[in-house]
């Protein structure tokens, strides 16, 4: 009699006993899969949404280029001073830097020498 009291399996838990692993494998998956990869496509999309003339980017397939113009599917990259090359906007990988940005100038270390 007290043999069939004690293989209940996990005794007075019942069908909470028998989803809680699997809640559990949900909470893992969700927050080492999901919640980062969400992550993840709003920045992509942010970054998208913010391309403008004149930013030197990169494409996914490792084209660099300068943005010439810009529609809601379309961008047009110039390579080279010849080379225009028309890609979908959603081919670009990163912006390697804006126009709005200030380009930093190298100073001259040989006037420093003479000093």
């Amino acid at each position: 009699m007290w043999v069939a009291a004690e293989t209940g399996g996990l005794g007075g838990l019942g069908a909470l006993g028998s989803i809680l692993p699997f809640v559990l494998m949900f909470a893992v998956f969700y927050f080492l899969l999901i919640r980062p990869q969400q992550r993840k496509q709003k920045h992509r999309s942010a970054m998208l949404n913010q391309l403008k003339k004149g930013d030197k980017v990169v494409t996914i397939g490792g084209m660099h280029g300068t943005i010439l113009e810009i529609t809601d599917d379309v961008v047009v990259l110039r390579i080279n001073d010849t080379t225009k090359v028309t890609f979908d906007r959603s081919a670009i990988n990163n912006v390697s830097s804006s126009a709005a940005a200030p380009v930093e100038k190298k100073e001259d270390k040989t006037e420093e020498t003479k000093a």
